[in-house]
């Protein structure tokens, strides 16, 4: 994987997300949609971990960490858990085009998720961080490959992932997600916030 900024000494790589815990039947959908976009992409790998990001990533010197962590704590406090529907498969790149990404969109939910953004928001701004994207397609990503390939994954593909998705039994109900806490990485640290 090609690092979005250079690594410098004491900046640590920073990112805001709800982690979303897998079931034993997503991964079979996973593995369903794997093997069906591959014959497209070939390159694809499934994500290792599954998450929806409530930030960029951004860069935080050391000493910011714990500052930074207890100004999210204080203004996330007040949320509720909530429930998203994420059913929709879209085609993503990263800003410079290095990555494509094959994730499910959120079709239900968007309104808690943008107040989230919003708070969120307004702690990087504190810490001149640049914020969240303006109109942003909240997703949980699922596999991810080198280079641009949206062209050979939008369309038919994408059709044909839409209709495994749709079909696949139990999908209502798998992909009804309850959010439970919020995470904050920095580095190799990790910070929750559970939600009330």
């Amino acid at each position: 994987r090609v690092r979005g900024f250079p690594h410098e000494r004491g900046s640590w790589a920073t990112h805001v997300y709800l982690p979303y815990t897998v079931q034993e039947e997503f991964l079979e959908l996973l593995e369903l949609l794997l093997s069906r976009a591959r014959t497209y992409v070939s390159s694809l790998a499934a994500m290792e971990q599954f998450h929806l990001s409530l930030s960029q990533c951004v860069v935080l010197r050391y000493h910011w960490i714990d500052p930074f962590v207890r100004c999210l704590r204080e203004r996330l406090a007040a949320f509720h858990r909530f429930f998203c529907v994420a059913d929709q498969v879209r085609v993503y790149t990263n800003q410079n085009k290095t990555r494509t990404f094959i994730g499910l969109e959120v079709s239900t939910g968007h309104f808690q998720l943008l107040e989230l953004v919003s708070e969120v928001d307004r702690v990087l701004e504190e810490f001149d961080l640049p914020t969240f994207y303006k109109d942003p397609s909240f997703h949980i990503s699922l596999a991810w490959c080198v280079g641009d390939m949206s062209g050979r994954l939008e369309g038919q593909c994408l059709r044909e992932l839409q209709d495994i998705v749709d079909g696949f039994e139990d999908s209502a109900l798998l992909l009804r997600v309850q959010w439970e806490e919020i995470r904050c990485k920095s580095g190799n640290k990790y910070f929750s916030f559970p939600l009330r």
